[in-house]
């Protein structure tokens, strides 16, 4: 039996935050099935701001996309401008559903203004059998280091 947990916060641009999912036995999965962001000052500032998801740790925080980074769970990016009262719609990618079941990793840039951001991710939690155990804990051991 599957259940939904949420997670919810606001970063300062060029910041980075652990979502702490570890268990003792890592029999616990979890797959994302919502992802939303959203700019505490819309229409007020100008803002081009970008959350990512990761699977690790990482040592620097920037607004770089790259869709081969097996470390990268999930992307979201919005814009807006003060001057025309903009406010952007989020453009979300999720990837594949992807099971893991150790600590993920949040961070956030705003390439525009440095400003802060929300978001807001949901969560699947699932028992993993044996095999799924295994294969989730080993690709998380392969990533250590990855950087």
């Amino acid at each position: 039996m599957s259940r939904t947990i949420s997670y919810r916060g606001q970063l300062a641009s060029g910041s980075q935050e652990t979502i702490a999912l570890h268990t003792i036995n890592g029999k616990t999965g979890y797959r994302i099935v919502k992802f939303v962001m959203m700019t505490p000052n819309a229409g007020t500032t100008d803002y081009e701001q970008t959350i990512k998801i990761y699977k690790t740790q990482q040592s620097s925080i920037d607004a770089d996309i790259d869709f081969t980074d097996n470390r990268l769970l999930a992307a979201g990016f919005t814009e807006g401008a003060a001057a025309t009262n903009f406010i952007g719609n989020p453009l979300l990618v999720f990837f594949d559903h992807e099971i893991f079941n150790q600590d993920i990793y949040v961070t956030q840039f705003d390439a525009k203004s440095a400003l802060a951001c929300n978001y807001y991710i949901e969560l699947e939690a699932v028992d993993l059998a044996l095999d799924e155990q295994t294969v989730a804990t080993l690709k998380d051991i392969r990533n250590v280091g990855a950087e």
